[in-house]
């Protein structure tokens, strides 16, 4: 399974609650490079799983330009901020059996996109993710490797 996890774009501060923010210019710009990273690197997504956040959602919608529509397409509340990263990954597997998807794309948040990359690949620290940023991991069974993070200046 080609596994991607995305941070959402960058968010305005301005809003009644976490739950409400939402992107800003330079949000969305850099969530479409990032999307167009994605579209060279995949022809399909299979499984798009989001976070229920305003900025997530508006990501998702940058990002959908890009790539066209996936096979399955879910909004999950288990990826947010805080939640439990190992539920999360246990979760996104889930999904991924379920609807067979060979391509899955994840938008979700800080910190949780860090610690679920520690529960996909054995070992590794839990990096940080720039707004927009995305890491692409490899898994195969039980094996998972992280092969590549980018954030958006580096597609610029």
């Amino acid at each position: 399974m080609q596994l991607f996890l995305m941070r959402h774009g960058e968010a305005s501060f301005d809003a009644p609650c976490d739950k409400e923010r939402e992107l800003t210019d330079t949000g969305r710009y850099s969530s479409r490079l990032t999307a167009k990273w994605l579209a060279k690197m995949t022809a399909q997504v299979d499984l798009v799983i989001v976070s229920p956040y305003l900025r997530a959602q508006q990501t998702w919608k940058e990002v959908s330009k890009h790539i066209g529509e996936p096979r399955n397409l879910f909004t999950l509340d288990d990826i947010r901020p805080n939640a439990d990263p190992k539920f999360a990954v246990d979760a996104i597997l889930a999904y991924a059996e379920q609807y067979k998807a060979d391509t899955v794309l994840v938008i979700a948040h800080m910190p949780i996109l860090g610690y679920m990359v520690s529960e996909f690949v054995y070992g590794i620290e839990p990096p940080l993710f720039a707004t927009s940023g995305i890491a692409h991991i490899d898994k195969h069974a039980e094996q998972a490797h992280l092969v590549v993070m980018h954030n958006p200046k580096q597609l610029a």
